[in-house]
């Protein structure tokens, strides 16, 4: 297990969210930051407001890289459309944030771990990269030998969390197809997100 895995929460306490909505998050019972001084607040510029955005965008998804969000950020920009509604497509179609809205695993963290170990098939094939892109009318599966893992079971159980609509999962057969890119407003944040400030952050 990664120290980044190991502090995920402490990522929820500097954020100041309760950044995937979970119930165990420290959050829920001192609301400040961690460390001696994760008490004092201060009136945030511009600048402190959209690095937080971008922060938690980047946290929410298992703490991306600064690079590879950054080139997340560059394609956005890239593509006709809105860069915002660019921004969280992307996102949502990285094959461990896939894997954790199917609910085959309870954390995004998870996710890329499960991913990572070769327990996932993107349309019949083994895909073992968690920033894997898919595309619209693939199909997402846990391979056959893997179904019966307690992490998946329990997942596919809880009541935490629903399956959006751009999905369309058996939880039965463990597969599902992903329908559609979705737009910021379809995607179930538990906490408000603003790509429009992490656009302004990076187009300063």
């Amino acid at each position: 297990m990664t120290k980044r895995v190991q502090s995920k929460y402490k990522i929820n306490r500097r954020l100041g969210v309760n950044l995937w909505g979970r119930p165990k998050s420290p959050l829920n019972r001192r609301e400040h930051g961690p460390g001696v001084h994760g008490q004092r607040r201060r009136k945030p510029t511009d600048f402190g407001t959209q690095l937080m955005a971008k922060q938690r965008l980047k946290g929410y998804y298992g703490n991306i890289g600064e690079k590879q969000f950054r080139k997340y950020y560059d394609e956005a920009v890239r593509r006709r459309g809105d860069t915002s509604e660019n921004l969280i497509g992307l996102l949502e179609r990285r094959l461990d944030a896939v894997v954790y809205r199917m609910k085959f695993v309870p954390t995004v963290f998870a996710a890329r771990q499960f991913v990572n170990h070769g327990h996932i098939t993107v349309n019949g094939h083994r895909v073992n990269i968690p920033s894997y892109l898919v595309n619209e009318g693939d199909v997402i599966a846990v391979k056959d030998s893997s179904r019966d893992m307690i992490l998946v079971l329990e997942a596919v159980e809880s009541s935490e969390r629903d399956v959006p609509d751009y999905l369309d999962v058996d939880h039965n057969k463990m597969h599902g197809t992903f329908v559609r890119t979705p737009k910021l407003a379809d995607v179930p944040y538990p906490v408000q997100v603003e790509p429009n400030l992490v656009i302004e952050f990076y187009s300063r």
